[in-house]
Order: C-alpha cells, then sequence, then structure tokens
C-alpha cells in the first residue's frame, strides 16, 4: 500500500481555506479604505467649475448673498491652498459637503436652496447630482467657536436632510455617493463624540457578518471550482456592505439632533 504524506496546512490548525478567505477579505477591504481615506485630498485639488445649466441660479444666489450678508469676504486672486466655494468665489466658511462630494460655504448652499424656486432637493451647483444630503466640514476652529451664524446654518442643515434625505434614488446614485458618506462615518466612527453607539454596534455587526461570510467554506460561487471567478460573490457581499453602511449613516444624519457634536 502506498502512503502519500499528508499536506500541511499554511497555519497549522486552521484551514487552507480559511486563509484564503481572510487574506481575501483583507485584499478587499484594505484597498477600499484607503481610497475611501484618501478620496478627500484628491477631490480639494479639483477645480469645483459651475455647471452651465446652474449658472444663472448661482448668479442669483451670490447677489441674494451679497444682499443679506454685505460683510462678506470674498476671494482673492491667490491661491490659499483652502477649499474655495463655487458659488461666492471665497474661501469656504461653515464648509457643507454634499453627497456626491462638492464643498460650498453653508450659507451659500443653504441660500442656493432656500432663494431658488425648488420643488424639491435641489441639484448640485457643480455635477447637477441631486442633492439628498449634506454634510458638515466646518474647520476645527469653526466647531470650537458657538456663534449664532455657526447654529443657524446647522439648524437649516438639519431641516434640508430631514427632508430630503430619505428620498428614492437609483442604485448608481447609491454607488455615486459612497466615497463622501464612507469618508464621513469612518472618520466619525473613530471620532470622540461622533456616530452614537446604537449606530457603531450596527457597523461592527455587519463587518462581523461579512467576515464570517468570507471564513465559511459556503460559498455562492465556490473558489476551489471557478478559481478566481469565485471572489466575485465576495466582492458583491462587500458592495452590499458598504451601501448598507452609507444607509446607516445617512440615517444617523437625518435624524442628528441640532445640539449634536458636528464633525
Amino acid at each position: 500500500m502506498t502512503y502519500f504524506p499528508r499536506r500541511s496546512s499554511i497555519i497549522e490548525g486552521v484551514g487552507d481555506e480559511v486563509v484564503y478567505a481572510f487574506g481575501a477579505f483583507l485584499g478587499i477591504f484594505i484597498p477600499l479604505t484607503i481610497f475611501v481615506v484618501t478620496n478627500r485630498n484628491s477631490r480639494i485639488t479639483q477645480n469645483q467649475r459651475i455647471h452651465p445649466e446652474s449658472a444663472e441660479n448661482v448668479r442669483s444666489t451670490r447677489e441674494e448673498v451679497q444682499r443679506t450678508h454685505p460683510n462678506r469676504r470674498q476671494a482673492s486672486m491667490q491661491n490659499t491652498g483652502e477649499i474655495t466655494c463655487p458659488i461666492c468665489l471665497g474661501n469656504a466658511e461653515y464648509g457643507i459637503e454634499t453627497n456626491c462630494g462638492h464643498t460650498f460655504c453653508g450659507t451659500c448652499i443653504t441660500t442656493y436652496w432656500q432663494h431658488g424656486t425648488w420643488l424639491g432637493a435641489v441639484r448640485c451647483p457643480v455635477c447637477r447630482q441631486q442633492v439628498t444630503l449634506l454634510l458638515i466640514n466646518f474647520t476645527e476652529a469653526e466647531n470650537d467657536v458657538d456663534s449664532p451664524d455657526r447654529q443657524h446654518i446647522i439648524e437649516r442643515i438639519n431641516d434640508y436632510n430631514r427632508r430630503f434625505s430619505g428620498e428614492p434614488r437609483p442604485l448608481i446614485d447609491y454607488l455615486r455617493d459612497l466615497p463622501t458618506l464612507l469618508r464621513h462615518a469612518f472618520t466619525e466612527f473613530f471620532t470622540v463624540g461622533g456616530l452614537i453607539w446604537m449606530f457603531r454596534l450596527r457597523i461592527i455587526v455587519c463587518f462581523f457578518a461579512a467576515f464570517m461570510y468570507f471564513i465559511s467554506p459556503l460559498d455562492i460561487i465556490p473558489e476551489a471550482v471557478f478559481g478566481v471567478l469565485g471572489f466575485m460573490d465576495d466582492l458583491f457581499i462587500l458592495l452590499l456592505l458598504a451601501i448598507y453602511i452609507s444607509i446607516i449613516y445617512r440615517q444617523y444624519v437625518q435624524n442628528r439632533p441640532t445640539n449634536a457634536p458636528q464633525n
């Protein structure tokens, strides 16, 4: 009788399929995390030009902002390295980021909404995507000062989010929103006073469930049969996880009280 030596596993006591699944999980999750975190830095350097279809509304908003805020600082011709608001052309004060990833002054974007003749959620002045969520993007100095302007902007932003963040959207909009929403959710998750523990727990449970699927020997598309194509179901599960986390964060922002800590 011929005996074949037993092949040793990569890690003693742990099946190779578990090791491969864990490696696939890290190989997918880590690049996604790096992309989400670094997306902001690459986006800031991009020129936020007003879309031609928004030009008239933006011009009207500029006049309204100048009329109601005559002392508002205007942009200089020098590049200060800060984010420029496409509406007033000045450095963004009390910055507000849309779900599509464009940043405006809090006063400018709320004036753009309230001064215009909109039947529902506005469209982004830059890319014309429907703005269903406005995200606080204040600087540390602006967060430390409890001014009436800051409180007024937060109230208007919360009012907008409660009205329009729950509107139905096509799947492509969920995918477009992922970089911005995941970045904000990631930042608040590790910030003291950010996401409350209930929402943090939901996110942790989602990651744990996805991880258990990755290390499970049961696959929708088994790698042992389909090879590299067998990881397609893992990618699909990770995409669903990202979309669900963005939905959780959207619900949190929608219901955030006015006096809650802002990030």
